[in-house]
């Protein structure tokens, strides 16, 4: 087993995990005037995760760097909305339950990568049985 993949599918699993947090914060605040939709870039925070040095750069027209981070220092950027809100709001609840939805698939796949992982290290301390 190798022990690379594991480790990386746990860090995805804990960013992925961030990620919902922080798009289901969105979803709620829809509706709260000034309210900045935010997102975590995630190639970005495993490549932090790796230690590797990085430029925060725009993965998207949509987003614009922020001063920001999530709460465990993860880079946060700011989401630019297709159409802007009177209010200053800039949820758009149609792009958060999309994005929530893909990261919420995304995390089972990790999960359940790690979990036949571990069963595969079960059945060979096992013997076979």
């Amino acid at each position: 087993m190798d022990i690379t993949a594991v480790s990386q599918h746990e860090q995805s699993l804990k960013f992925r995990a961030l990620r919902n947090q922080v798009l289901a914060s969105n979803i709620a605040n829809a509706d709260t005037p000034n309210y900045k939709a935010r997102d975590i870039d995630f190639g970005a925070a495993m490549k932090s995760a790796r230690h590797e040095t990085i430029s925060m750069t725009r993965t998207s027209d949509l987003h614009k760097q922020a001063g920001s981070s999530a709460d465990n220092g993860t880079p946060s950027l700011y989401r630019v909305p297709h159409q802007a809100s009177l209010d200053g709001n800039t949820v758009e609840t149609d792009v958060e339950q999309a994005e929530f939805a893909e990261n919420a698939l995304y995390y089972r796949a990790s999960l359940a990568f790690v979990d036949g992982q571990i069963r595969g290290l079960r059945y060979a301390l096992q013997g076979g049985e």
